[in-house]
């Protein structure tokens, strides 16, 4: 039987206000990357996203990010190696604080982006979650996209999963459509459950222009604060079920 992972960015709170429906979203997931403090969040909201967790079955991510809550973590941030290490090891702590059983760490906005390309950054947030999975006993999966973070992933020991996005577009050479030009976000369920298919059983996604792009995810993802979230996640899990393929967690 096929399977796959759904996984959403939640926990993502601003002064208390959450920017996503959580509680319809942990429903039909199988793993929630939470929010830690660095873009969004706070003690309060990762205490409630473990719980629904827990009542949920679903498995919980840490989602660290450049300490830039101001821009929600989209903005690049010019951190030292050490600097970058010691906010995402901070992050993660705080998330483990708030009673989470960590199953992976996948870094969020700007830095996810960040760490596909530069070795520095990839390295420095590398070298942190390894410092964490020390602390825990096992080793944490790095989730993301394909580039200088599986290298870095795989130098301290850390299995790499590589995901595919629903929810935004694709340009022909595998990466994603910068936010804010055309395609890059998707919000209509039934295309979105359709790629959704398409991705788990023949491993491609039509990027914006037409062209058939390979990706071989584990994962794939849906935002959580996307206005459509809940009608794409629905979507995608009725479509999954109804095709046979079984959602869940790989971690």
């Amino acid at each position: 039987m096929a399977a796959i992972d759904l996984n959403a960015d939640l926990g993502e709170t601003i002064d208390g206000v959450p920017t996503a429906d959580d509680e319809a979203m942990f429903a039909v997931i199988s793993s929630a990357s939470v929010a830690c403090g660095g873009h969004a969040g706070d003690a309060a909201a990762m205490a409630e996203a473990v719980a629904r967790a827990a009542r949920h079955g679903v498995a919980v991510g840490a989602h660290p990010s450049y300490p830039d809550r101001a821009g929600f973590g989209r903005v690049a941030m010019s951190l030292s190696p050490d600097e970058l290490a010691e906010t995402v090891a901070v992050q993660l702590g705080a998330l483990v604080a708030a009673g989470a059983d960590v199953r992976y760490v996948k870094p969020h906005g700007a830095l996810y982006h960040a760490v596909a390309h530069d070795d520095a950054q990839a390295h420095a947030v590398a070298r942190a979650i390894a410092d964490q999975s020390d602390l825990l006993g096992r080793a944490l999966p790095i989730l993301g996209l394909s580039g200088r973070i599986a290298a870095a992933a795989a130098s301290v020991g850390l299995p790499f999963v590589r995901e595919a996005f629903l929810d935004r577009g694709y340009t022909a050479a595998g990466g994603l459509v910068p936010r804010g030009a055309a395609g890059a976000l998707l919000d209509d369920p039934d295309a979105v459950a359709t790629r959704a298919i398409r991705l788990v059983r023949e491993g491609v996604v039509e990027a914006a222009d037409g062209a058939l792009v390979e990706v071989d995810a584990a994962s794939l993802c849906l935002h959580g604060d996307s206005p459509s979230a809940v009608a794409m996640a629905r979507a995608v899990r009725s479509a999954l079920d109804a095709d046979g393929i079984e959602v869940r967690a790989p971690w």
